[in-house]
C-alpha cells in the first residue's frame, strides 16, 4: 500500500484507464495544462497530448452533448462539469439522451460516458458552488451514480466507471482532494454496487456516502466513548445501492441513521429509511433516523454555511435520539 492523496488518485486512475484503452479521453473546461480548477487532471495533456485531453469552452451543455454522441460512436469520454451546481445547464443531455438512448434504441448504442463533478460546502464557495444534487439523476433511470470518500475508492471505482457502458455520475468533494488514504500498488478496481462496512458494531447502523463519512466516523468515536456501539456503512455508489448490507445490518443492530450532505428533504435518506421500514420493519426498535443539510442555500459566510450543513454534534444527537438516550 502507498499512500496519496484523493486527486493523486484521480489522477492516476485516469491516467492508467488512458493508457489501457485508447478509446478513452478527457474533455472539460481548464483540464489541460492548468489540469482543472481542482488540479485533478494535472499531467494528463503532457502524457497524452490535446486530443485526448481536450480543453472546451464555458458550456456545459456542449462539454455534455458532445460526450453523449462521442460515447454512442464507440468511444469513452470522460467529462468534467466544475462543480455539480452548474449540471443545471446541461440537464436535458444528461437525464434525456444520455440516461434514455440505450433504452430507446433497444441496446444499439451504448453510453460508456463518465461524468465526473464536484459537490459539497465547506470552503466558503456560496450557494452556486456547494450543492449536493445527487438526488435530481437517483430519481432518473439510466444513469449510475458513485460517490467515494477516500483515495482507494475514488481510484477503484473511477476505472469502474470508465470501464461501464452505462453513464456513470462519478461525484468528487473537493474538501477531499487533499486527503491522504493508502492505496494498493497493484491493478485493481471496485464495483459499483458494493457499500463497504467500515466499522463494526452491535447496537446502531449509521449509513452513509462521500466527505460526510468522516463525520460520521467521528460521531461513531464519540458514541463508542458513552458506550454506543455504531456500525457504519459507506455506500460508496448510490445506484446501483447495495441495500443487502445495509438491511443485514439493520437487522443487527435494529436501529438506523441515514446521513447526507445534500438536504434532508426529499434527499437520498428518505429512500434508504422508506426501504429499510419496508423490507426490515419487524427487525426496527426504532424509527430510521435522518441527518442532512437544512432547508436554506448555503451562504458564503463560515458561520451561515456551519449552520446548514450536518454537523458530527447533529449526527450524534440523532443517533442518541434513536437510542432513546437524547
Amino acid at each position: 500500500m502507498r499512500s496519496m492523496t484523493f486527486r493523486e488518485a484521480i489522477i492516476e486512475a485516469l491516467g492508467e484507464e488512458m493508457t489501457r484503452d485508447d478509446k478513452v479521453f478527457l474533455l472539460g473546461e481548464d483540464i489541460g495544462l492548468y489540469g482543472g480548477v481542482f488540479g485533478a487532471t494535472k499531467g494528463l495533456m503532457e502524457r497524452f497530448g490535446p486530443e485526448r485531453v481536450r480543453q472546451t469552452p464555458i458550456s456545459e451543455s456542449a462539454i455534455i452533448g458532445a460526450a453523449v454522441g462521442a460515447s454512442m460512436l464507440g468511444l469513452r469520454p470522460v467529462a468534467e462539469i466544475m462543480y455539480f451546481d452548474f449540471v443545471a445547464t446541461c440537464m436535458d443531455q444528461i437525464i434525456n439522451q444520455a440516461a434514455k438512448t440505450r433504452y430507446i434504441s433497444a441496446g444499439q448504442f451504448t453510453l460508456p460516458l463518465v461524468i465526473r463533478t464536484q459537490a459539497g460546502g465547506g470552503r466558503g464557495k456560496g450557494c452556486h458552488h456547494s450543492q449536493y444534487l445527487e438526488a435530481f439523476f437517483f430519481h432518473v433511470p439510466g444513469i449510475k451514480i458513485a460517490v467515494p470518500s477516500t483515495p482507494q475508492d475514488a481510484k477503484g471505482l473511477l476505472k469502474s466507471a470508465v470501464r461501464d457502458d452505462a453513464p456513470v455520475l462519478f461525484i468528487e468533494n473537493a474538501f477531499l482532494y487533499n486527503a491522504q488514504g493508502e492505496v494498493p500498488d497493484d491493478e485493481y478496481t471496485i464495483p459499483l454496487g458494493k457499500a463497504k462496512v467500515l466499522r463494526e458494531g452491535a447496537d446502531l447502523t449509521l449509513i452513509a456516502y462521500s466527505a460526510i463519512v468522516h463525520k460520521c466516523a467521528q460521531a461513531a468515536d464519540e458514541l463508542a466513548q458513552e458506550g454506543v456501539s455504531v456500525e457504519l456503512i459507506d455506500l460508496r455508489t448510490l445506484v446501483p445501492m447495495d441495500m443487502e448490507t445495509v438491511l443485514e445490518s439493520v437487522k443487527k443492530t435494529s436501529r438506523a441513521v441515514v446521513v447526507h450532505e445534500a438536504a434532508r428533504k426529499g434527499g437520498i435518506g428518505a429512500e434508504i429509511a422508506a426501504t429499510i421500514m419496508e423490507k426490515a420493519l419487524d427487525y426496527l426498535d426504532a424509527p430510521v433516523g435522518r441527518v442532512g443539510a437544512k432547508e436554506a442555500p448555503i451562504a458564503f459566510a463560515e458561520s451561515l454555511e456551519s449552520a446548514v450543513l450536518p454537523s458530527v454534534a447533529e449526527i450524534k444527537k440523532s443517533c442518541l435520539t434513536v437510542m432513546g438516550s437524547a
